[in-house]
């Protein structure tokens, strides 16, 4: 097998699909799984942790502001992600890409 047959079967095995990470999105995207799946965990955990954190301070007092604002923002982050999807998706398979083909 000659090196860029190898490098091809690779990046097919290593790439990230971007149907792959909106099922991820839909199904738990407020614990940042697509994120996760996209090799971005530090951003994944954070997405989690203000979903989860603000969801629990909101309905554990329910005046609690910072709850509902950090609850708030983290929806919207989710919500904002349909968008980065495609995005995050291209940028991780063309480094991987990059990665596969650079010289040693």
């Amino acid at each position: 097998m000659n090196e860029t047959a190898r490098e091809i079967m690779l990046y097919d095995a290593q790439k990230k699909s971007t149907g792959v990470a909106y099922l991820w999105w839909f199904l738990l995207g407020f614990l940042g799984a697509h994120r996760f799946y996209l090799k971005r965990p530090g951003s994944g955990l954070v997405q989690a942790i203000a979903n989860i954190g603000g969801t629990w301070l909101a309905f554990r007092d329910m005046s609690n502001t910072a709850g509902w604002v950090l609850a708030v923002i983290g929806g919207l982050w989710v919500l904002v992600d349909v968008f980065l999807i495609p995005g995050m998706a291209r940028a991780y398979n063309t480094v991987l890409a990059e990665r596969l083909t650079a010289t040693p």
